[in-house]
């Protein structure tokens, strides 16, 4: 006996193919028909589509939702664009493993974790009541912080550089495995950032086969994605070549003027690799500007000035009222410069908790990205709430659905829909999820696809999208006309490898 019926749908099934119009039948957290669905049970909640789109509910394949899960379980900012399905642990740096109590120096969590593996974080998450689905990552960061040291204490000693001895390599490798059983979908890593950028790419192989004899994959925020991207990327691919394992280019980008265009030729070397027997596919977030951790970005002791010319202030703790500006403007009004801005903030207390904006990328590039039949959609929003966040946080899936497909035809809606739902759930191994059929996880959302629209702005980011009508999560309705029910319908997920 059916649970839900949307009637009057014109259902985007995940393939790719085209849509056809009809109804679908939900019992418990199942889809159990699509079609022409009879009459059903007075018990029965029916919604009128009334034409709208109902495609399977959109998987974000690159979070830093972490600690959100617990801190801020509605998720309601992922929940209005459509995802019913997260992957966490992204840029090398996941929930667990952990020590508990101890304080969260990345700024992930936003307090002392309470567990101390993946099994024990997925307790956590479960009593929070998530809206939606996750499913995690192990991280380098994390793992190497955890078994070697803070690179900024005492304790990690005098060369920060330095490699693991075999006993600390034998460690970070048993916490891979361990998450591994653990349901974890693969291993991440951010070499970009501390302490991973201090890692050598044999470390990084030996701990990524730990993954692949789980039958994960690799994910990677790589070492350098501007003046040295290309190289960055051959080492992404040795990487997954080496250890035997599929690789995800996180955020796929060319940053810095000087290097737009260069993602015509990464993509080229990825396609390369595939032909010769590779597995690589890629995320892209739909904007011209990143964000992260401020004090990652920069050398105290030699400012990046182009850089700095380029950076918005998201969240900025030690200067609050420096949140949502461009620290050019700042610099002009205070007689400084922006290198002197960024030195002033990142050394004042709290300053290593700055999360800024940079405008580092060309539109051209996003939608060369988005051509490519391997990439799919990943938000890398930071949440910070208490100051103006990137507004990808809140906007990305609509974005892409009103830009990139209605507006400037990049994409047909529905090879947009592919790549934010069927590609990524079996990718991450969200098993019967990411399609609507009979038998599959009720994962879904309801859209206007002639409407739907992100609102966010840089100014103004924390803005929930417009167009997106109903949004199921296991059965349940999380989202409708406007409203969060708040359902809690969402689960921690295991990797099942399809």
């Amino acid at each position: 006996m059916a649970d839900l019926v949307i009637r009057n749908a014109h259902v985007l099934d995940g393939s790719g193919g085209p849509g056809a119009d009809g109804d679908v039948a939900i019992e418990g957290d199942r889809i159990v028909e699509v079609g022409d669905v009879g009459p059903v049970g007075a018990t029965a909640t029916e919604i009128d589509a009334d034409g709208l789109v109902l495609s399977p509910g959109f998987v974000d394949v690159h979070t830093h939702d972490d600690g959100a899960m617990i801190r801020h379980p509605d998720l309601a900012f992922k929940v209005a664009q459509g995802c019913t399905s997260l992957v966490l642990g992204n840029c090398g740096f996941s929930a667990a493993p952990a020590e508990p109590g101890q304080p969260d120096t990345s700024g992930l969590l936003g307090g002392a974790p309470s567990w101390s593996d993946l099994e024990g974080y997925a307790a956590a998450v479960t009593a929070a009541g998530p809206a939606i689905n996750a499913v995690a990552l192990v991280g380098h960061n994390t793992i190497r912080q955890l078994v070697m040291g803070d690179p900024g204490s005492a304790t990690y000693g005098p060369d920060k550089r330095r490699e693991p001895t075999v006993a600390e390599l034998g460690r970070m490798a048993d916490h891979v495995s361990r998450a591994m059983e653990q349901g974890a979908c693969g291993f991440s890593t951010g070499l970009i950032y501390e302490p991973g950028r201090y890692s050598r790419t044999p470390e990084v192989i030996e701990l990524a086969r730990r993954a692949a004899d789980a039958g994960g994959l690799y994910a990677s925020h790589i070492r350098n994605e501007g003046d040295r991207l290309l190289e960055a990327v051959d080492e992404a691919i040795t990487i997954g070549s080496e250890a035997g394992l599929p690789v995800q280019l996180s955020h796929h980008k060319a940053s810095g003027r000087r290097n737009w265009g260069k993602v015509v030729e990464s993509l080229a070397r990825v396609d390369e690799a595939n032909a010769a027997g590779a597995d690589i596919t890629l995320d892209v977030y739909p904007y011209t500007a990143g964000s992260g951790p401020m004090a990652q970005y920069f050398d105290l002791a030699d400012i990046n000035t182009e850089l700095a010319e380029v950076i918005r202030f998201a969240s900025c703790p030690a200067f609050r009222a420096y949140e949502g500006r461009m620290a050019v403007d700042i610099a002009a009004e205070e007689g400084s410069t922006p290198a002197e801005v960024i030195h002033k903030v990142l050394t004042a207390p709290e300053g290593r908790r700055t999360i800024c904006i940079q405008f580092i990328i060309d539109e051209g590039d996003i939608e060369t990205n988005l051509r490519h039949p391997r990439m799919m959609v990943g938000s890398d929003g930071v949440v910070d709430l208490a100051g103006r966040p990137h507004p990808r946080l809140f906007g990305t899936f609509p974005r892409i659905l009103a830009h990139y497909v209605r507006d400037r035809g990049v994409l047909t809606l529905e090879e947009a829909v592919r790549r934010m739902t069927s590609l990524p759930a079996r990718r991450f191994g969200l098993a019967d999820r990411g399609e609507v059929r009979a038998g599959a996880f009720a994962d879904l959302v309801l859209f206007d696809a002639a409407a739907v629209v992100d609102t966010a702005t840089y100014d103004d980011p924390k803005q929930e999208p417009t167009g997106i009508d109903a949004v199921i999560v296991n059965g349940a309705v999380a989202y409708r006309s406007g409203t969060h029910t708040g359902a809690a319908a969402g689960r921690m997920l295991r990797y099942e490898p399809s």
